[in-house]
């Protein structure tokens, strides 16, 4: 994922709140597949933004969490 600017200031990765599924896969190093499936159950928090369905980044951080504590 490439920084993006807007207006003067650039957004980088770290910056985003929400991203896209596929982002959200690379961020986990899990398959699209697999992202969408925790989607569904509900295992990531998302939301719709239009037609478009983004993952809430902080989700990404607790289902880490989870699977941790699960180890």
């Amino acid at each position: 994922m490439r920084p993006r600017t807007v207006g003067t200031a650039e957004v980088t990765p770290d910056m985003k709140v929400l991203v896209t599924v596929e982002e959200a896969a690379a961020m986990l190093s899990l398959g699209r597949t697999l992202a969408w499936a925790l989607v569904r159950r509900n295992e990531l928090r998302s939301i719709k933004v239009g037609n478009t369905r983004r993952v809430v980044v902080a989700s990404l951080h607790e289902y880490v969490d989870r699977q941790l504590e699960a180890g």
